[in-house]
């Protein structure tokens, strides 16, 4: 047993693998204790932060110490049924997650680059035509 588990360690880890996981469609009334009696018994866990706003509600973020411990959670609690709610477990990605910019705002820094590099936002051909 503990070759195999030596073997999985030294194994290349795909590149969106990381400590921090996300968890969605968790119970509203899941309590800190109940989140690391589920995800603590895949490795020590550095910290669980728990949505509490009307928007992150049903949401966590459960950081592992170690990577390994964070990808075998993730493989075996995605789609774990707790309170008649199957978890979904994803590696945390903070592209996904950054700050939302809406429609106009973007418009807006787009004409202000524009107007900075001289650029008018109509494609040329060449030739003129």
């Amino acid at each position: 047993m503990a070759a195999a588990a030596q073997r999985a360690r030294n194994q290349r880890l795909p590149p969106e693998v990381n400590r921090a996981l996300f968890v969605r469609n968790l119970p509203f009334n899941i309590s800190s204790d109940e989140m690391y009696d589920i995800f603590g018994k895949y490795g020590p866990i550095r910290q669980i932060r728990i949505g509490t706003t009307k928007e992150a509600r049903g949401t966590a973020y459960v950081v592992y110490e170690d990577i390994y411990d964070a990808k075998t959670a993730c493989d075996h609690l995605s789609g774990f049924n707790v309170a008649n709610r199957y978890l979904i477990v994803l590696y945390f990605n903070p592209v996904r997650h950054s700050k939302k910019v809406s429609t106009k705002e973007q418009e807006e820094q787009l004409s202000n680059l524009q107007s900075k590099y001289g650029v008018d936002g109509h494609q040329h051909t060449k030739g003129g035509k």
